[in-house]
């Protein structure tokens, strides 16, 4: 792995095990950034319809000192935090009128949050080091010294760390750091195109099949079960939250094995190619056919494709991505033949023979040989440009 690298923010994530105490001041802090960004919420919807004013984060970050002196539990929680949940509502209103200046009509108005949301954070900034990282604790302001299972060094210098909790029960901080400086990996001079797929979660140009694992399908049966036994408790009781908890789990465990299948894949494709051409899949188009929705999803393409696009960008390699609509499994691959075979719209066609070249095509490797051609010559555009 070469020294020099680029500079750049890295967040690192880590499993973290308050006591009760400050299971108390985190459940605190969760309820009092929750009801401060409902409250700004609900003031600038009302201001606007009134009177058709707009109320900026400046507006509302002056009105907060009114709003703590008024309610005293305001003030037991970090201070930071209340204002960050400021900030997001603000990010929230600036991401609703860029996405309407682009034309996006899917993407709305920030909307409350939710008291009966199991899912729940908050952020806080690093002010005159009142976040530091030890080899077993992390110190947060006004919890002190928190116990955290460090699993890798932190490199830079802190910005902030967001808290959550997952529905789950287990408590998790993702602290920030910029100045990080990321070490590049060797040149290989090798390049690949990938072919995403649902039998096969990829093959690659080289003929290389990396296997689907289809965790969700896999504790399809306990899942169903867990969720039967959660239904039938009575709503509001202890019994239905344990059984809550249960289902919680196994989505957490699910996740958890698909995420750290991507990571091991990502990480090994970068360190082994130069170039990496893949597809620009539309998932959120293709969960449309109810067939293979729940198969879609469980593959994770786009996170897999997050993934390669950082670690790219962070080790000083290449991805490359082809059009959406792309024929990659209809064209033939073999050099100098550009027949196209409509019957492979069909996926039940898993391999045909070329009746211009003769030659014969597995199909997703064929689909991932058109997918390095086509990126590659992409590559050479962009270059001569």
């Amino acid at each position: 792995m070469a020294v020099n690298g680029e500079v750049m923010e890295k967040a690192y994530k880590f499993r973290i095990y308050p006591n009760a105490e400050q299971i108390i001041l985190f459940q605190k802090t969760f309820g009092c950034v929750r009801y401060v960004y409902n409250y700004y919420l609900a003031k600038r919807q009302t201001l606007y319809k009134d009177s058709k004013q707009i109320m900026g984060y400046s507006a509302c970050s002056s009105d907060l000192t009114r709003l703590k002196k008024e309610n005293e539990w305001l003030k037991e929680p970090d201070s930071i935090a209340l204002q960050s949940a400021l900030e997001n509502l603000q990010n929230a209103y600036d991401n609703y009128f860029e996405a309407i200046k682009r034309g996006e009509k899917n993407h709305g108005l920030p909307m409350f949050k939710s008291k009966k949301d199991n899912r729940r954070s908050y952020t806080t900034k690093n002010v005159n080091s009142n976040i530091q990282i030890h080899d077993k604790h992390i110190k947060l302001p006004k919890l002190g010294l928190v116990k955290c299972r460090v699993s890798k060094k932190v490199y830079g210098r802190i910005l902030n760390v967001t808290v959550s909790r997952s529905p789950s029960g287990n408590y998790y901080v993702s602290v920030c750091c910029t100045d990080v400086v990321h070490p590049q990996y060797a040149k290989t001079g090798e390049v690949i195109g990938l072919d995403l797929g649902l039998k096969d979660f990829a093959m690659d140009s080289n003929g290389k099949q990396y296997d689907n694992h289809k965790y969700l399908i896999k504790h399809e049966k306990k899942l169903a079960r867990l969720q039967r036994r959660h239904s039938r408790k009575q709503i509001g009781s202890s019994n239905r939250d344990k059984a809550r908890i249960k289902v919680a789990r196994l989505h957490e465990r699910i996740a958890n094995m698909r995420t750290d299948t991507h990571h091991k894949l990502s990480t090994n494709l970068i360190k082994a190619y130069d170039v990496i051409v893949i597809e620009d899949l539309k998932v959120s188009n293709m969960v449309r056919n109810r067939k293979l929705a729940k198969s879609i999803s469980d593959a994770g393409w786009c996170e897999f494709t997050r993934q390669l696009m950082y670690k790219a960008k962070w080790y000083g390699k290449t991805v490359c991505q082809t059009d959406t609509f792309f024929a990659s499994s209809q064209l033939c691959s073999t050099p100098g033949c550009s027949y196209m075979n409509a019957d492979t719209k069909n996926l039940a066609v898993r391999q045909w023979i070329c009746p211009e070249c003769g030659e014969y095509h597995q199909r997703d490797h064929n689909a991932a040989c058109n997918i390095l051609n086509e990126g590659l010559r992409k590559m050479r555009l962009i270059e001569a440009s």
